[in-house]
């Protein structure tokens, strides 16, 4: 499998990332560790998860996505087999929030002993934190890196003119800088991430690793009326975003394509967020072996140039 570099960090990953939030809530710890160990075997080894994960189910505190994680790795010994990513910075209560100094001192070492690791592969800003000095902030970072914590720093949910921001600041003073971008982007939401982002990744040679390569499930097909959607919690929120004159559009385009390519909707619409500048690893998560067999079949598609046309036409925002 072709491997892609997660910026200039010399780290080379996967052309997909699977993404943790479901280890430890979705999916229980047995179905998390053979996905797990399914991913490895179909040859990928690039792996996202974040402190946060899952704080949001009833009873969880947080971290449940990292332990998981860190006890697979334990059971498993595939340490040397992965490149792992976790994020700081989204609000683990008890006032555990933002890019402070000194709570990324305290969380980086929260997350170390969850994975059960000795050095973080990639270290994520999850948001931005405008309140906190932007250059204390990396300087923080670039601590991590100096004392062998942690191997490289990405931002997510950055603006262009904030990342834009922190790079200049790493250079200006010869610091490790944030090498990968974590953005949404996905063939239905494309605007945000197009207009100023991209162009700056491909400029300064960031790697993106964009989230929600299926819209929430949308770009799959299988919400394609109000009561399909009304079927799942998570469908109900597609309605209003997705289920629209646009979205029917770019879901025939993706039947086309799917026709075309003797492939399905969901394989590509993730093979067109994988063959767009500056991407390196789309983000998509699994909980059955099923579904991952469906990522790692998307991995392997490439589409031509008239079928990506077609798709960037029935996508492209009035």
């Amino acid at each position: 499998m072709q491997q892609r570099p997660l910026g200039r960090s010399g780290i080379m990953v996967s052309p997909l990332c699977f993404g943790g939030n479901v280890f430890g809530w979705t999916a229980d710890e047995a179905t998390s560790f053979s996905l797990l160990d399914a991913w490895v075997d179909a040859g990928f080894n690039f792996i996202d998860t974040a402190d946060v994960y899952s704080r949001w189910a009833p009873g969880h505190t947080g971290g449940e996505s990292e332990s998981v994680i860190g006890r697979w790795l334990k059971k498993s010994g595939k340490r040397d087999k992965v490149v792992i990513a976790t994020k700081v910075g989204m609000d683990m209560g008890d006032g555990k929030v933002g890019l402070a100094p000194k709570y990324i001192a305290q969380a980086v070492d929260d997350s170390l002993r969850r994975l059960q690791v000795d050095r973080i592969d990639l270290y994520q800003a999850h948001k931005d934190d405008e309140a906190t000095p932007m250059e204390a902030t990396l300087e923080a970072f670039a601590g991590l890196i100096h004392q062998g914590k942690v191997r490289a720093l990405g931002a997510s949910n950055y603006s262009a003119a904030r990342l834009a921001q922190a790079i200049e600041i790493s250079r200006s003073r010869s610091m490790p800088r944030y090498e990968t971008l974590q953005p949404l982007y996905n063939l239905y939401d494309r605007a945000v991430f197009e207009k100023d982002l991209q162009p700056l990744c491909v400029k300064e040679g960031i790697g993106v690793i964009s989230f929600y390569a299926l819209a929430a499930g949308f770009l799959s097909g299988k919400y394609r009326t109000a009561g399909d959607a009304a079927k799942s919690a998570r469908g109900k929120n597609t309605v209003a975003k997705y289920l629209n004159e646009r979205g029917l559009k770019v879901l025939a385009a993706l039947d086309e394509a799917a026709q075309r390519t003797n492939s399905t909707p969901a394989r590509v619409a993730v093979a067109w967020v994988m063959a767009q500048p500056a991407i390196a690893a789309p983000i998509a998560s699994a909980t059955s072996l099923e579904q991952l067999g469906e990522l790692a079949r998307a991995a392997e598609l490439v589409l031509d140039a008239e079928t990506l046309a077609l798709l960037n036409r029935a996508s492209e925002e009035a």
